[in-house]
């Protein structure tokens, strides 16, 4: 078995860990992807969208609703890969018993990563079934959106274990929600147009990896045209390639000493 192969194999065998353990509490959880995103489009999007009528050609509604869906992509791997994980990290020990098998750190870490991801892909699910049953969707292109939301997924995941690696308890986690998440979530387009926003806070924006994963589900969601797709794409995936390697290093020397 060749070292790539051993990597994956072992990573999912974290992953799958993760899963048997979701399970127990799946139906909550599930609830909980479901409630939240038709709550946020039913009052945002019919109380707001009553005074904001149509919103680049599209009603609120429709406007809102892929924002909301790559807003829940984000908090699923974000909250996966900080609370969650900082519990199996520092407060129960979790991974420590891990690397006492032939398990190592990288390996981890990216299965980790693909576990939060995977959390990110079941909230857009979600939301997805909710969008189409209220008649948000155009067309079967919209099934494009679900390795966009993996992408992401990952992309966020690789970001909260960054934090995660640097953080003493759960109140750390305060300063990347509250001075990354939130203006990166008011500024990416998810409530209205960035193009209504100075130039340089536009540049800002797109500087941000979720104003990108906005910018490919929106038109497939709503049957409009998809452009700068490998752009967009390449945003995710250096912003999750970096961020997945430097948390990987930090974790091993926080965990290895």
């Amino acid at each position: 078995m060749n070292n790539a192969v051993r990597f994956l194999t072992r990573s999912t065998s974290i992953w799958s860990r993760n899963i048997r353990v979701w399970a127990k509490l799946a139906g909550p959880s599930l609830m909980g992807n479901f409630g939240e995103p038709l709550l946020y489009l039913l009052v945002l999007g019919y109380g707001l969208g009553q005074f904001v009528g149509e919103v680049q050609g599209l009603t609120y509604m429709a406007f809102l609703a892929s924002g909301v869906l790559c807003t829940s992509a984000v908090n699923s791997a974000s909250f996966e890969g900080m609370y969650s994980a900082y519990t199996r990290m520092d407060v129960q020990q979790t991974w420590m018993g891990m690397l006492s098998t032939p398990v190592g750190v990288g390996e981890v870490v990216f299965g980790e990563i693909l576990w939060a991801a995977t959390k990110s892909l079941i909230s857009v699910c979600a939301i997805l079934i909710v969008a189409t049953i209220l008649g948000l969707v155009a067309d079967a292109w919209a099934l494009f959106i679900l390795p966009v939301a993996f992408l992401t997924g990952l992309c966020f995941a690789s970001l909260a274990l960054l934090v995660t690696s640097s953080a003493k308890s759960y109140d750390f986690f305060l300063y990347y929600t509250t001075l990354f998440i939130t203006p990166m979530v008011l500024l990416s387009g998810v409530f209205f147009p960035i193009d209504t926003l100075p130039i340089g806070v536009q540049w800002l924006a797109k500087s941000l990896p979720l104003y990108h994963a906005i910018s490919l589900v929106r038109p497939l969601m709503t049957g409009g045209e998809v452009s700068f797709v490998l752009p967009h794409l390449l945003v995710l995936i250096t912003f999750g390639a970096t961020a997945g390697i430097l948390a990987a290093y930090r974790i091993k020397k926080r965990l290895i000493k």
